[in-house]
């Protein structure tokens, strides 16, 4: 993870996350096929742009923090692989919530 943050950064408002891996078992110790996985949609930040100018001109930098744990849609962003794992790139709009620890 450290590696893929410091050879990449963002640009303008993206945000670089990686999905939280989903559950292969249950709580009793069964196994769950891949085709019955629930896809995750929650995400760890792994890197964040500068921002973006707004049409008045002021900067708009990005609502969430490197660490944080965020909601991203189920389709869309832009699936990127450094060191054979997967990341996602979103745009800051395009990311649905933060997750409270």
């Amino acid at each position: 993870m450290q590696a893929a943050f410091r050879a990449f950064r963002p640009l303008m408002d993206r945000v670089l996350v990686q999905r939280v891996a989903a559950e292969t078992k249950t709580k009793s110790g069964l196994f769950i096929p891949e085709k019955a996985q629930d896809k995750v949609n929650v995400a760890t930040v792994i890197a964040i742009g500068p921002g973006r100018i707004a049409e008045d001109g002021g900067e708009r930098p990005v609502v969430v923090k490197v660490g944080e744990k965020v909601l991203v849609p189920e389709y869309g962003g832009t699936k990127v692989n450094f060191e054979d794992t997967d990341y996602m790139l979103f745009r800051d709009g395009d990311i649905l919530g933060v997750m409270d620890s």
